[in-house]
Parts: structure tokens; sequence; C-alpha cells
């Protein structure tokens, strides 16, 4: 696996794969690699001939007091991953390679209604930082593919709706959530937790998977559900910010003739939000 810090190498390696055929799948992180980004590596050399990572903490997806400074960067580690992991060329830029006019007056992508519910009215800017990274990562590479997680439900969602809305002839990919043995997502943040914290973590999961049996069983009355477990969830511990019953493709309210479903939570324990969903499909249940 070779490793390139500027666009001008990474086009160059991507161009002598084209050249020999190869097709080429992307898998954009922030590093701190843990087994869900190995997954996503491992589907995508799967998928394809090539395989390119690009390692960016993007600051444009960073709001206020959030934790752009101290986001773990462990770029050793994650090379030893990915390389075990199946990839072929690693991108890990600087910030003022990816944004080497600065941030100020930088045009910006926005996917306006699926950014501004759930995370996107909790963090504002956050997935027009997405976007736009993620946009400018597809012109760099020009991949055939990309792969993403879906932990990051609306994310995906966003990516989907802008690839198909821009006509961009990038195949987009998901890889089911990987977990811990106990249920937790498995999430770079994770690391900020107590040995408390963590302990408790596991429970998000299982309201999650709680709701998901009710709806499975025949529950139809949303509202009344997600306050049932919103209270649960607050007298286990955790400090909520929300907890959705959505349409899996749009993420309006879910109606009761709704089929295709995600529940989706964000929670805080102590400074740490976690997020996680589950996707319910009510013609083939769990």
């Amino acid at each position: 696996m070779n490793t390139v810090k500027t666009v001008r190498e990474l086009r160059a390696a991507v161009a002598r794969a084209r050249r020999e055929g190869k097709q080429i799948a992307l898998v954009p992180t922030m590093g701190n690699l843990h087994s869900g980004h190995a997954a996503l590596v491992t589907t995508a050399a799967q998928q394809a001939d090539f395989v390119v990572a690009s390692i960016f903490v993007n600051p444009l997806q960073f709001g206020v007091n959030e934790d752009l400074d101290t986001y773990p960067r462990t770029l050793a580690a994650d090379q030893e991953k990915l390389l075990q992991a199946g990839c072929h060329l690693l991108f890990a830029p600087s910030v003022e390679e990816m944004y080497p006019n600065g941030m100020g007056g930088l045009t910006r992508v926005t996917a306006a209604q699926l950014s501004n519910e759930l995370c996107g009215s909790r963090r504002p800017g956050h997935f027009d930082g997405v976007t736009t990274v993620v946009t400018k990562l597809f012109n760099m590479v020009q991949p055939d593919l990309a792969i993403f997680g879906q932990k990051d439900y609306q994310q995906l969602a966003v990516i989907r709706a802008m690839v198909n809305d821009l006509n961009m002839p990038v195949q987009i990919i998901s890889e089911p959530t990987v977990r811990a043995d106990d249920g937790l997502a498995l999430s770079s943040r994770n690391g900020y937790l107590t040995e408390e914290q963590r302990a408790l973590a596991p429970a998000l999961y299982r309201h999650l998977s709680e709701m998901a049996r009710a709806i499975v069983a025949g529950e139809r009355d949303y509202p009344a559900l997600v306050s049932q477990h919103l209270a649960h969830i607050e007298a286990t511990g955790f400090r909520p910010d929300y907890l959705e019953v959505r349409h899996a493709r749009t993420l309006l309210p879910a109606q009761p003739t709704d089929r295709d479903l995600v529940i989706l939570v964000a929670a805080y324990l102590g400074a740490t939000r976690l997020i996680d969903n589950i996707h319910l499909n009510l013609d083939s249940p769990l």
C-alpha cells in the first residue's frame, strides 16, 4: 500500500490503475480506524480492483465547541489496519492541500432537505461539510464506487441524495454497522468514554432493538413509542438528543402505512455524543 499526501500524487496513482483497466473504489474516513472501517475496505476490495482510502479530519463538518482539535490522529496504526484490510492507496492530505484557498469563501455543496433533519438540526453546517468534502474526494479520485457505513445512517442518506441529484457517476454501497460483542456500534468516539460509561453504552442499542420488536409486532403509535423509550433511555443514564422513527429514504416522520423505516437515536454519555440506528423493512422484518 502506498501513502500519498497531495492531489497530484493521488491522481497520478489512480490514473495508473485506470490505464491497467482497474475498477476504482473509494473509502472516505477521518482516521482513528477500527474494525468497522476495516469492513468497509474489505467490501471495497471485494467489489473493485483498486481500493483508495482517505484519511482527513475535515474542519468543515465540525461545529463550534466540537472535538476538532482533540479528534484522535493515529496515522501509523491506521496505515497498518488499511494494509491488512486490502487497501492499495491511502490519501492523507493536510487541510492546506484540501482547502488551498481557505474555507471562508469556499464553494459548498448542500443536500438541503435531508441535511436539515435530525443531526443536521443539532449540528448546523455539519452535513454541508460532509457533502462538500465528499464531492471534492469524488472529483479527485473519480471512483466507480464508494463505500459508507450504515452507522451514520443520515450521512449515508445525504450522500445518496447528493449523488442522485447531481448525477454523479459513483455507485454508493452501504456496509452494515459493525458492533462490539455487547452490541455497541463501533465508533472512533467510543474512545472518549470512561470505563463506567463504556459499560453503560450498549443500553442504547438495546432500546432500539426493543422498539424494533414492538413495531414488528404491530405497534404503529410511533410518538407514544418514542416517548416511552426516551424516558427509559434517560433513566438509564443518557442525556437524549433525539429518538425518532422515520421513513428510511426520505427521513420524514414515519406514517403508520410506511413499510421501510429507520429508528435513529443520538444521546450523550457525559460529553460523548453517541449515534445509532436500526433499519427496519416491514416487508422483510427482523
